[in-house]
């Protein structure tokens, strides 16, 4: 069952890698550090786009409009790591 454990673990570590890359990269793209034209950052863009768009939409609805500032992103890096601290308090559950 320890097992099991350390994979949930590695799925949420994956996630809040992804989510992080996403914002770095938005930052880039909107300071123009990166450039969409170039295929290699456009491919790996929008594969983070269509990847993380459905978790940011259905937060999304729950947040209020804050005239361009996205907030799903925050939500979605503090709910990656709620799950982790509840899984790290109930690892007694995995023995």
């Amino acid at each position: 069952m320890l097992s099991i454990f350390q994979i949930l673990l590695l799925i949420l570590d994956i996630a809040w890698f992804i989510i992080v890359a996403h914002v770095i990269m938005s930052w880039l793209i909107n300071f123009q550090v990166l450039n969409l034209n170039q295929p290699l950052v456009a491919q790996f863009w929008y594969g983070l786009e269509r990847l993380l768009n459905p978790v940011y939409s259905s937060i999304r609805r729950f947040l209020p409009n804050m005239a361009g500032i996205d907030l799903a992103p925050l939500v979605a890096l503090v709910g990656v790591y709620a799950l982790r601290i509840i899984l790290q308090n109930n690892i007694s559950a995995f023995y």
